[in-house]
């Protein structure tokens, strides 16, 4: 009996000697593959792409916004300016009139004057004061309507600015995020390749297809717009900025900046995801210059490797 078990132990250590020679070693404990690291920091970086697009478009309406109300001021001042210097001699009339009226109606009287000059220079006093209210009656309305508005875009901007500072504070936690992303990076980093020979239509166009291709190998640092480091809202503004087209630094306001297309052609901005969270500068043959993230430089890509939303032209075509 005893030699029996003795010899199922036996039949059991060789059982799992074999099982584990057979097995590829650490299989418990297996590293994974760059690819898979990869792939696990794109979904990372899926989830904090639509943060940091959030980030630039508080930053990009503060910028706006504190722009329209410092142009509001601007138009204000002088209108206020014109408006109290002209309400000041409506009251210099009306103080005149007030101390010196009945001294003048007096002596008018006394010296025989006709009443009807003490008349006409009453009935003159008041067309000078109507015509002066008359005059700033504009000015004032103006300067009001600029101030209602001023306050309406002082109350936008001190919201803007909370929402900034809030997300300055979570700009460090992001900031943070993107680095365990980058530590996480395998030592070999994903290859550069220039843009491919490009035909496109207009001046403007080639301008921004050569500056993209241009920053090719540039890092991915977000909220930046070059010259030496993008993210990818940045880099399309930057291209096209080269061109003489303004784009904000968001890739919303970049969708509503821009018009649809049927068919794309080199120059034209390729988004993806929905909500839309990041954008491309298509270059033709299905092939787009981006910034796709911390640890990948400004690089060529298919546009193929993420959902696509549309492509927009930056001009009505």
């Amino acid at each position: 009996m005893r030699a029996s078990r003795r010899s199922v132990h036996v039949l059991l250590a060789l059982a799992f000697g074999l099982v584990a020679a057979v097995l590829p070693a650490g299989l418990a404990a297996a590293e994974p593959s760059p690819q898979q690291i990869e792939a696990e920091i794109d979904k990372k970086w899926r989830q904090l792409e639509p943060v940091i697009e959030q980030y630039n478009k508080v930053h990009s309406d503060l910028q706006k916004n504190q722009k329209k109300a410092k142009d509001l001021q601007k138009k204000i001042e002088p209108l206020s300016l014109k408006a109290d210097i002209a309400l000041d001699r409506i009251g210099v009339i009306a103080a005149q009139h007030y101390k010196t009226g009945p001294t003048s109606e007096l002596s008018m009287l006394l010296s025989g004057a006709k009443s009807g000059d003490l008349t006409d220079q009453l009935a003159m006093i008041d067309l000078l004061a109507r015509h002066e209210q008359a005059q700033i009656a504009d000015v004032v309305a103006a300067r009001d309507k600029f101030n209602t508005e001023k306050a309406k875009l002082d109350a936008i901007v001190a919201d803007n600015k909370k929402k900034d500072t809030e997300l300055a504070a979570r700009k460090k936690q992001i900031a943070a995020d993107i680095k365990k992303l980058e530590n996480s990076l395998p030592p070999t980093r994903v290859s550069v390749s220039g843009c491919p020979r490009i035909t496109t239509k207009t001046t403007a166009e080639a301008t921004a297809v050569k500056t993209a291709c241009q920053q090719v190998g540039k890092p991915y640092v977000f909220n930046t717009a070059g010259p030496s480091t993008f993210d990818c809202s940045g880099l399309t503004l930057y291209a096209w900025g080269k061109a003489g087209v303004s784009l904000t630094h968001y890739t919303g306001d970049q969708w509503d900046e821009t018009y649809a297309v049927s068919s794309p052609r080199a120059g034209d901005l390729v988004f993806f995801y929905s909500p839309i969270s990041h954008v491309g500068l298509y270059i033709g043959n299905g092939q787009m210059v981006h910034a796709p993230r911390a640890g990948k430089p400004v690089q060529v890509s298919s546009v193929n490797q993420m959902p696509i939303t549309g492509y927009r032209s930056v001009k009505k075509r």
